[in-house]
């Protein structure tokens, strides 16, 4: 009877857990429809990013395809208009785009995309190998060491990360807790799919040190991967090193571009600085320079940015003691965030990347 009778409580206390995660997992669908119940998305002339909503810990995403792709827009100079609604592209992916009712997914396409349409090309500079070296950068970065950030942080550093998703409403740290483990469990599948996650941590995080080696080694004392100019690889590897350098504290990619691989970390905020003013931090300003004057800094925060300007920010060429963060915050009258990627850069460069197409 007593056996009985433990086998009924634990029955029931599988089945109020079950409950309790079906009401959740209820809960979370019906915020996601809630959500794509908005009006169709008018992309006419217009680049529409859908993609993961902002963190809590400042970066713009923890995701680096999400980083990366909008990254290269504002290296690019095309303007383009922010969607965080959780939306996944036809073939399951994020980010994606929309431009004049046409869906583009997978960022390697939809920079082909825009290159087609819109006639940007960041490797315009570049000779035949140096395109080959950093198509072979491209896919050493997202198709092995982006696989040990995403184990660093949805595995090895889950409760962490897990604090630092966006979510709201009454049962948030519930469905914090859910959509983190989901995600885990996805990550770990996948990673035994490719074949790295069949190994121990040790081996993945040897891995990853390998590749963040290798990339401090090309870089050197460059500027850029490539040289002293920009190119499309440039996208790829910030958007996967910031998460090292601003999503993992006291983690060992973090330890690692801070500490021995350190022209890294000034790569990464070089990078930030030209291209993302409005997300800056006190901390890391000695990766650049060694003085900064108080009066000259203002962080603050990305939430809630909206617009800006090319009079707003700053030249790549930046002094010590010249660096300043601005930020001004718009929306459109979807109350959807809006981004003018009109950033300031090197006067042989405009002409190139700009496109007369946006107004």
């Amino acid at each position: 009877m007593s056996g009985l009778g433990s086998d009924s409580w634990w029955k029931k206390t599988l089945y109020l857990t079950g409950g309790a995660l079906l009401a959740a997992a209820a809960y979370l669908l019906h915020e996601l429809l809630a959500i794509r119940k908005e009006q169709k998305v008018d992309s006419k002339d217009a680049i529409i990013l859908h993609q993961f909503s902002r963190p809590k810990n400042g970066a713009p995403s923890l995701s680096p395809f999400c980083l990366k792709m909008e990254t290269y827009l504002r290296m690019v100079d095309l303007p383009y208009q922010n969607y965080f609604d959780g939306k996944l592209s036809p073939q399951g992916k994020m980010p994606w785009i929309e431009y004049n009712n046409e869906k583009v997914s997978g960022t390697e396409f939809i920079i082909d995309f825009l290159e087609d349409k819109l006639g940007v090309n960041l490797n315009k500079n570049l000779n035949p190998h140096e395109k080959a070296v950093s198509r072979t950068v491209t896919r050493m970065v997202e198709e092995h060491f982006y696989w040990t950030i995403a184990y660093c942080q949805w595995v090895d550093n889950l409760q962490e990360t897990q604090k630092m998703l966006c979510l709201s409403g009454p049962l948030s740290d519930l469905l914090k807790w859910i959509l983190s483990h989901l995600t885990r469990g996805i990550v770990k599948r996948e990673m035994y799919g490719h074949g790295i996650g069949r190994f121990s941590k040790e081996e993945i995080y040897a891995l990853m040190e390998k590749d963040m080696r290798t990339l401090a080694a090309l870089l050197g004392d460059k500027k850029y991967i490539m040289g002293p100019k920009l190119s499309t690889v440039d996208a790829t590897v910030f958007g996967h090193l910031a998460q090292a350098m601003w999503t993992l504290p006291g983690t060992r990619p973090e330890q690692l571009i801070k500490g021995e691989l350190i022209n890294l970390a000034m790569y990464c905020e070089r990078i930030r600085r030209k291209f993302w003013p409005e997300w800056c931090d006190y901390g890391d300003l000695l990766y650049d320079y060694e003085e900064t004057s108080e009066d000259s800094v203002t962080p603050t925060q990305l939430h809630g940015y909206g617009l800006y300007s090319r009079t707003e920010t700053f030249d790549e060429e930046v002094t010590e003691n010249s660096f300043s963060c601005s930020q001004t915050p718009d929306t459109d009258y979807t109350g959807h965030e809006l981004f003018d990627s009109d950033v300031d850069m090197e006067e042989s460069d405009q002409e190139q990347y700009k496109t007369e197409s946006f107004k």
